[in-house]
């Protein structure tokens, strides 16, 4: 080979490798987490990507020493570890504590967009077998610490990567990722035996996208059970036969063993709760990736009856996602707004509202969400555990911080909150998938308050 010849491919090498770069390097988000959220979030202009923003931070769980940091005024404690990737957890009337021990269903990774996901979920702890069990933990001294375990439920009682639980009319129910079951059960009891009952079938077809089924239960009537469904896609790629009762609350009669879509058109609802104050049903979704890193806003919305929130076509109640095809541009007429924005990325997970806590007035009045944190957004968003305060049954302000410090000075993950439930004693538990542990935050003030009033009692 001549020396024009060497130069000219060493010259086609560099430009190569400049357009790739190009391509691949980290799509900068140009707006804070503040600007992004809240109840008029800026909704910029899509910078849509051709190579994925992967910037998801490696799990390396917590070392020796490292927890996360509370809020002024609160302080943190680790009620459990030793746990298997643990995602949901329940609270039971006299105390014990339930927590889903769980992961997504093991599948096959092909093409560009496997490689992409399995290479996100292997560095963000996400891969391995699904422990399929719900532990049941039991605090007997009352000090905040979990002293006592059982395994309640295990894949020998048929478990399907389990997230949602719910006791009612002495039933457990759980929500697999197939199918919501429930088993007889009374408080107190610390194993169950035998496969559960199947209730209803719930869309788990492949690839299974989106995995998670949460739960809750109408407090006017127990027969009618309320379960988030996500998308099996991004925004419906693979066509809209394998998003069949999905991106969808679905509204389950237990006496009917029926279902019918409630609220429609939600890319991934996760966390499920009632605002106490409006009676209304709430959830916190997930919304689309690979538009840039400020969009588009998770967000925290009321599940109104017979609603549509736009996904695939639309985003935010007044965009249309222009990616999808065919286009839909009259959803734009229909589809509803969010009522509050999250910022973009955060994966938010966790919800529970306020009305069982005790850490103090600042957090009295609102919802309490886990944020798992980006995988697509440079910088990384979420990861901690924030508060939306409400006023007349309505969120109104800007988060604040409850539970932080999730991420190492160098980036990388101790740990990632997912759920969030109050214990008997008002204090906030957070399961932490990476820690492999249960984080509880509670309000000193309140455990002195308490032991002053026992003191006079006696």
């Amino acid at each position: 080979m001549t020396r024009k010849r060497i130069l000219l491919v060493l010259f086609a090498l560099v430009v190569l490798g400049i357009i790739t770069w190009l391509m691949i390097r980290p799509h900068e988000a140009r707006l804070s987490i503040d600007e992004t959220s809240g109840i008029n979030p800026q909704i910029t202009s899509p910078r849509p990507e051709t190579w994925p923003t992967i910037n998801v931070a490696e799990a390396v769980g917590w070392p020796e020493g490292e927890m996360p940091e509370a809020a002024e005024g609160l302080e943190v404690n680790l009620f459990a570890d030793d746990l298997d990737h643990p995602r949901w957890m329940l609270t039971l009337d006299n105390g014990d504590v339930l927590v889903a021990e769980s992961r997504q269903p093991s599948q096959e990774f092909s093409g560009l967009t496997g490689m992409i996901a399995e290479r996100m979920m292997r560095r963000a702890g996400a891969l391995g077998p699904s422990a399929n069990r719900i532990t049941l933990l039991r605090d007997v001294d009352g000090d905040g610490t979990a002293d006592q375990r059982s395994a309640l439920l295990t894949v020998d009682n048929g478990l399907n990567s389990p997230i949602g639980m719910a006791v009612t009319e002495d039933y457990l129910y759980v929500a697999n990722t197939d199918a919501l079951v429930r088993f007889a059960f009374e408080p107190g009891q610390v194993s169950i035996e035998g496969e559960g009952e199947q209730i209803v079938e719930l869309p788990a077809s492949g690839p299974n996208n989106h995995w998670t089924k949460t739960l809750v239960v109408s407090p006017a009537d127990p027969n009618l059970m309320y379960v988030g469904v996500g998308s099996n896609s991004n925004i419906a790629e693979g066509g809209m036969a394998q998003e069949e009762n999905r991106a969808a609350v679905l509204e389950i009669n237990v006496e009917e063993r029926s279902f019918r879509i409630f609220t429609a058109g939600l890319r991934n609802p996760v966390g499920l709760d009632w605002e106490p104050q409006s009676g209304r049903l709430y959830t916190v979704v997930n919304e689309r990736d690979l538009l840039g890193g400020d969009l588009v806003p998770d967000y925290l919305t009321e599940v109104e009856f017979g609603a549509h929130y736009g996904w695939p076509g639309v985003y935010w109640g007044n965009y249309l996602d222009e990616r999808v095809e065919p286009a839909t541009p009259r959803m734009l007429e229909y589809a509803k707004r969010p009522d509050f924005a999250l910022g973009p990325h955060t994966a938010s997970l966790g919800l529970e509202f306020a009305d069982n806590a005790n850490l103090g007035s600042r957090f009295a009045n609102g919802a309490f969400i886990g944020q798992h944190g980006s995988w697509n957004r440079n910088p990384r968003s979420g990861y901690k555990v924030v508060f939306v305060r409400f006023e007349n049954g309505r969120p109104v302000g800007e988060m604040i911080d409850v539970l932080t410090g999730f991420l190492s000075p160098d980036g990388e993950a101790w740990g990632r909150p997912v759920g969030v439930m109050t214990d008997r004693t008002g204090a906030l538990l957070v399961a932490d998938d990476v820690g492999n542990c249960i984080w509880r935050v509670s309000n000193p003030n309140a455990r002195a308050a308490a032991a002053v009033e026992d003191g006079a009692e006696s």
